[in-house]
């Protein structure tokens, strides 16, 4: 289905500004971290001992909350994949380098990059990842793609990666807590400065929704209940490992992520809940009737899943993923 006219006026609308959102929502790339900042310094005197704290501290992870991290890793590895899948949607001129749009995905990808590069590296150096198993799980990742259902809707995709990009703050910085509690400062501190990025990253997202809402509003309110009644598919969701079949890995990645509390069913609630509060979805005005009936739905919604998951059980016994040395 080819983009809306309102759809075209929306995003030229909203890219009007986009030196300034830029600006607000991502940092100057020479002051920005870079993934040297937080590992040892290979020239460095004391860097064998510095590599010898980190394999201590990562033999004492608990191996749900290692698997997680490691999940993570990989999805964040993934980039391209989703580098391409923005530059693809409807309003947005990849064949302009100069256009508006263009230049957000690329300084936002410029960003999302370092994540990949700082994780994977942190677990090369940790001892106790089979990185060849994980090369394997991020090639796979790749080649097989993922379809988060919002073909080519700039409306749809955008209300996604608001969603997204908040579940990913989440679990970045309950990591960061847990090492932090156990005494891993380096890798909390690594953890913790991703997960800012994916906060203004998701902020980001968010106020582009919001202004589509001021602009739109039927037609993003549509959108808004039409991804909520598919589930926003984590990329995640496609892991696998040697041998396995796409999507098998998730139930077990997800279970990790459940017992270690990096990212629960009751997450992924509180964030419908706080998206519903950041548009104000229960005053928008204007409204055509098919989109009051889907601002009810939503905003339904989360006693309606708060009701299943409190019927949910997580396995108590811990799968023994490839990618972690027993």
């Amino acid at each position: 289905m080819k983009i809306s006219n309102i759809r075209k006026e929306v995003m030229e609308t909203i890219g009007e500004s986009m030196d300034e959102f830029i600006t607000k929502y991502l940092k100057p790339i020479e002051e920005n971290w870079q993934p040297a900042d937080l590992l040892p310094e290979s020239k460095d005197t004391n860097f064998i001992d510095e590599i010898k704290e980190i394999q201590e501290l990562a033999q004492e992870m608990d191996a749900d909350l290692l698997a997680v991290l490691i999940g993570d890793t990989i999805t964040e590895e993934a980039l391209p994949t989703y580098e391409s899948w923005l530059m693809d949607i409807e309003g947005i001129d990849q064949k302009n380098k100069d256009n508006s749009w263009t230049k957000w995905i690329r300084f936002w990808t410029a960003e999302e990059n370092r994540h990949g590069d700082l994780l994977n590296r942190y677990l090369y150096l940790s001892g106790r990842v089979n990185m060849r198993e994980l090369e394997v799980s991020t090639q796979y990742l790749l080649a097989d793609g993922f379809d988060i259902q919002t073909a080519r809707d700039p409306y749809k995709s955008f209300v996604y990666t608001s969603f997204q990009e908040t579940a990913t703050n989440i679990s970045h910085r309950r990591v960061a807590t847990l090492a932090n509690k156990t005494g891993n400062t380096r890798l909390a501190k690594i953890c913790g400065v991703i997960a800012a990025d994916e906060a203004r990253h998701a902020n980001a997202y968010k106020h582009f929704v919001e202004r589509i809402f001021e602009i739109d509003p039927s037609e993003i309110m549509l959108a808004f209940e039409d991804m909520m009644k598919k589930k926003i598919v984590m990329p995640a969701h496609f892991l696998r490992e040697t041998g396995g079949k796409i999507g098998e890995l998730f139930t077990h990645f997800s279970d990790a992520a459940q017992r270690s509390m990096v990212y629960t069913t009751v997450d992924y609630i509180d964030i419908l809940k706080s998206l519903l509060k950041d548009w104000d979805i229960d005053n928008i005005g204007g409204l055509t009737d098919s989109a009051e009936q889907a601002r009810d739905y939503l905003m339904a919604l989360p006693n309606r899943l708060e009701r299943i998951s409190s019927r949910i059980r997580i396995p108590e016994k811990q799968y023994e993923f490839k990618w972690i040395y027993r």
